[in-house]
């Protein structure tokens, strides 16, 4: 986990050991809303993308936007997958911590909302694909919360 500050330096580290698989957590941290503060973050996550042993791991957006509609994520996921491409990027709850602003149905539910235009293959590799082949899961483990 890191911050927009930092995302520089995560570079850096990844670029220094391309053997090792890196996921970022929680995009990056958008903690800073302004629009100096996002392009700060958009910036550095586009950077750190560009390292290839680096995932993402789309979590805990209402961390950072207590007061958080979907038009208000959808910004900020889809940089994340556009960064990242639909081999990198995964979606994650983080609960229960996010649970302090959002119950996990609202934000599974806008993470469907948001990419109900991509491919099926794309959407499972959001959900779940990229998930079980970059932490090594059980090949056997179901996609059961694929949107319908």
């Amino acid at each position: 986990m890191v911050f927009p500050r930092q995302l520089a330096e995560a570079a850096h580290l990844a670029a220094a050991f391309p053997d090792q698989q890196f996921v970022l957590n929680h995009c990056g941290s958008p903690i800073d809303r302004d629009p100096e503060g996002l392009q700060r973050w958009r910036d550095g996550l586009r950077r750190l993308a560009e390292r290839d042993n680096v995932a993402i791991k789309i979590s805990d957006l209402v961390a950072y936007d207590h007061d958080w509609t979907l038009e208000s994520l959808r910004p900020i996921v889809l940089h994340c997958i556009d960064c990242f491409g639909m081999k990198r990027a995964m979606f994650g709850s983080d609960f229960p911590v996010a649970g302090l602003h959002a119950s996990f149905n609202e934000v599974y539910d806008s993470f469907k909302v948001i990419t109900a235009d991509l491919s099926r293959d794309e959407q499972a590799a959001l959900f779940f694909g990229n998930a079980a082949r970059i932490y090594r899961l059980d090949a056997g483990s179901s996609p059961g919360l694929l949107p319908a």
